[in-house]
């Protein structure tokens, strides 16, 4: 089925304008989608999200060409489970983190130089753990992802990072702060 008949189905509000636009572009979608998530279950979700904002974006929307219509909703909805994802990860990391971290507080100058305390305390450590905890911490990048590009197990990663949050805490305790 051509573009305008897909259109046309929509204007007349027939769902089988859905199940063309899965027919015809479904794979297009989808692997749109796959090259921003990598994830089957993700991107399977936006595809099927990219048909329910068209239902509801045509009318009164009337794209020339549904490939570029449909590919630009499912890369927008990609885009943003990604960023989505990248939060969550942050926020796990951020987690970990603050076992071993001071309070925080608003004073400019203290966020300063505890800022300075920490990459000194970066400096001491061996190239790779300072890269995983640069990676995980500053990168929200996955454990797993670490692991994988260091040569290293899971598990393996995730107790060198723990180690070294306890150093961290340790090199913090030293010099005064208290966690």
């Amino acid at each position: 089925m051509d573009d305008q008949s897909i259109i046309a189905l929509f204007f007349a509000r027939k769902e089988q304008a859905i199940a063309e636009s899965e027919k015809a572009y479904g794979r297009y979608c989808m692997t749109v989608s796959m090259n921003i998530l990598a994830r089957e279950a993700d991107a399977e979700e936006c595809v099927n999200d990219t048909w329910v904002r068209a239902w509801n974006s045509i009318p009164p929307e009337n794209p020339r060409s549904l490939k570029a219509y449909f590919g630009a909703i499912v890369r927008n909805l990609s885009l943003n489970r990604l960023r989505d994802r990248k939060n969550a990860d942050l926020t796990l990391a951020l987690d970990e983190l603050e076992e071993c971290l001071p309070a925080a507080d608003d004073n400019e100058t203290d966020a300063r130089d505890l800022t300075d305390v920490i990459n000194r305390f970066l400096g001491t450590l061996p190239k790779t753990d300072r890269c995983l905890f640069v990676g995980r911490y500053w990168y929200a990048h996955p454990i797993p992802t670490l692991a994988k590009a260091y040569g290293m197990t899971t598990n393996n990663a995730t107790v060198r990072l723990h180690r070294i949050r306890e150093a961290l805490r340790t090199y913090l305790e030293e010099r005064g702060y208290s966690i």
